[in-house]
């Protein structure tokens, strides 16, 4: 028998029998269940498509064909057939990327890991073909988990489906956690015999042969005599009646597109019959294929939850975590508040996009169960929906990962701030997240929201900094707000020396007389400004530090602060270009301070997986790289230059008259 190591292009795959297959089938989940164990990854999804995987690769000839994988955390079986069977440093720094990577193998096309997109690349690239006139290369797309509850696929599949010369193929992993568990379930209840009839069936359907039989019957019916259309018309209920019983098909048919299956997901012989068929047909076709996530690992398929959609490091024997932390995250304290706040508040309503175990809800779910509102992968119907039901009298929070609010900003703005809804969003694992990769990083998020007019933008840095953000956040009732909050465990509580008038919190204040340097600490960044602050004070360098809490609306405050200092540097953890930084400059020059600032952030672009920790380095955003900073501002060997003390002293008399003038105004 062939060692899966011999495999090293789809070529070596598509030359071995039947046996031969089912044995390197059986090396793959080994491999996975070994590797992935060792790294955390998405070991779940991979398990349930190692047969879909390998029949593709069998009956198309990638990269001429081109495999487009949905979201694209089940790509890792792709990965091991395509070359890379190096898993050692898997979404590590310098290892294999979790999803497909075009810097990695020219079998990869689309990288973005967000969901329900992959049709939409396939409408594009097989008409692209169309037009080039490149009639022998097929275009594939892989479809499943929930993907196909995301609106975006169906407006894909809309205009696909209305365009027979297109050599497109979608195929739907159906692993019971996605579109259409009636038409999963029935196919489940068909027997061997029936699934033989029904394989015949779909050969037939797909044949040019047979299309072009009936399309030339309909015509001449449907336009003939009456006699003729009644005909037609009798005949056409009889067919469909014999493919609802014989072949059940879900809405893809309403949609003109020819449908195959179900197809049982782990026969590679079933899977690659089906997929002939539907290449033989020389049109778009849909194949509808029956999988199970966490396939031959006993520790997934028992995992309720998500059949270890994703995991950390675990004991390939048993599937527990190595190393099970105690700690409370972000996430578990966001949880608890809302359960809290639901059990106080009828008008409480909870959204997750189909996340609800990610996001915190399920506690809150299983107790309010008829207030935790499951939309599905829509998160632009998520944010819309909201709006509809602050309008009738409820209050809902939109539980989403800081990445996917990108998809729904034109419902932020436009359905939500524009008719003052009041409306709170929550976004988990904001900021630089590590290994999942480039499109799962939360940077964007701030730098989007903050041209939303009238929007509210909180940034806790702690536990009780999040309890008491979320309940200011949903006190709101005329204006979307927005609560942002860092993956993983929740950092050491900083209790503030003092808070504002208007609800900064100062955290650390220099002695008297040393006012150099103001650090905002955005969030996550507070405990590093704090850090920054105590090394600073090494170097003689006076340093206050202020948690603005909440981002927007500015706080005057700050403004106030930064005229009695020579530098202002703001740290956060998004991008910089559009950033809190930025806004703040805007806004001290709005009120008529001119101290210089200095944005510690995220550059803009697209960030790499690894850790955390690496990410930030990477980026200059650790003490030393802060510390260093000032210190050569302050020496004016860098831009922003600190201004000298005394001009600091004269500003900061110009800031009070100012603000005396405008009272006396007022």
């Amino acid at each position: 028998m062939p060692h899966l190591s011999s495999i090293t292009s789809p070529e070596d795959l598509r030359a071995l029998d039947r046996e031969e297959l089912i044995d390197v089938a059986e090396q793959i989940r080994q491999f996975l269940i070994t590797h992935v164990a060792k790294t955390g990854g998405h070991l779940g999804p991979n398990l349930g498509v190692v047969e879909l995987t390998m029949a593709l690769h069998r009956v198309f000839e990638s990269p001429k064909d081109t495999l487009v994988f949905d979201t694209g955390h089940q790509s890792y079986v792709h990965k091991l057939l395509t070359g890379r069977q190096d898993f050692d440093q898997l979404r590590q720094k310098g290892g294999l990327s979790g999803y497909p990577s075009r810097e990695e193998s020219e079998h990869d096309v689309v990288e973005s890991s967000h969901a329900s997109s992959s049709l939409s690349w396939v409408d594009g690239i097989s008409r692209a073909r169309v037009l080039a006139g490149q009639d022998d290369r097929w275009t594939v797309g892989v479809i499943g988990d929930g993907a196909l509850t995301g609106g975006m696929a169906w407006e894909a599949l809309n205009n696909i489906a209305g365009d027979e010369h297109r050599k497109a193929i979608i195929v739907v992993n159906d692993n019971g956690r996605s579109y259409a568990p009636t038409v999963g379930g029935l196919a489940k209840t068909m027997d061997g015999v029936t699934a033989q009839v029904r394989k015949k069936i779909d050969q037939v359907r797909v044949s040019r042969k047979y299309v072009q039989t009936m399309r030339f019957l309909k015509e001449k019916l449907k336009h003939g005599n009456a006699f003729q259309r009644g005909t037609y018309k009798s005949l056409h209920a009889i067919k469909e009646s014999f493919k609802d019983y014989w072949a059940a098909q879900p809405m893809f048919a309403d949609l003109g597109l020819k449908y195959i299956g179900p197809v049982d997901g782990h026969s590679i012989e079933d899977l690659e019959d089906a997929l002939k068929a539907a290449r033989a047909f020389n049109g778009p076709v849909l194949v509808h294929a029956l999988t199970q996530k966490g396939r031959g690992y006993a520790p997934a398929r028992e995992d309720e939850a998500d059949q270890f959609h994703t995991v950390g490091v675990i004991d390939p024997e048993t599937g527990l975590p190595v190393k099970k932390s105690d700690a409370q995250s972000f996430t578990d304290v966001f949880g608890s508040e809302m359960l809290a706040l639901a059990r106080e508040r009828e008008d409480i309503v909870a959204i997750t996009a189909a996340m609800l175990q990610p996001v915190g809800l399920t506690a809150m779910k299983q107790e309010f169960p008829e207030r935790v509102i499951d939309v599905g992968i829509a998160e632009q119907h998520a944010i819309a929906s909201a709006a509809g039901l602050a309008f009738g009298g409820a209050h809902p929070v939109v539980a989403l990962y800081s990445t996917f609010m990108n998809r729904a900003y034109d419902q932020l703005l436009m359905d939500v701030a524009l008719h003052q809804a009041g409306v709170t969003i929550t976004l988990d694992r904001s900021g630089v997240t590590g290994p999942d990769g480039a499109s799962h990083h939360g940077v964007w998020d701030m730098a989007l929201v903050q041209s939303i007019p009238g929007l509210r933008l909180a940034a806790p840095r702690d536990a009780s900094s999040l309890r008491e953000q979320l309940r200011e956040a949903v006190a709101v009732q005329n204006a979307p707000s927005v609560v942002r909050f860092a993956k993983g465990a929740v950092t050491e509580e900083l209790t503030p020396v003092r808070r504002t008038e208007d609800g900064v919190d100062v955290l650390v204040e220099p002695a008297e007389g040393q006012r150099d340097v103001l650090l905002v600490g955005i969030g996550a960044l507070a405990p590093m400004a704090v850090e920054v602050a105590q090394r600073l004070c090494e170097h003689g360098v006076g340093a206050t530090v202020v948690d603005p809490r909440w981002v927007l609306p500015f706080a005057r405050s700050i403004a106030d602060l930064a005229a009695e200092h020579r530098l202002v540097v703001t740290l956060e953890d998004g991008i910089r270009a559009g950033g809190v930084g930025s806004r703040y400059r805007q806004e001290m020059r709005a009120v008529g301070v001119d101290t210089g600032l200095n944005e510690v952030g995220v550059p803009d672009q697209f960030l790499a997986h690894g850790t955390r920790e690496q990410i930030l380095a990477d980026a200059g955003i650790t003490v030393d790289g802060v510390v260093n900073q000032v210190l050569e501002s302050m020496r004016g060997e860098r831009v922003p230059r600190a201004r000298e003390a005394d001009a600091a002293e004269a500003s900061t008399a110009e800031a009070e008259a100012t603000a005396v003038d405008r009272g006396r105004r007022e």
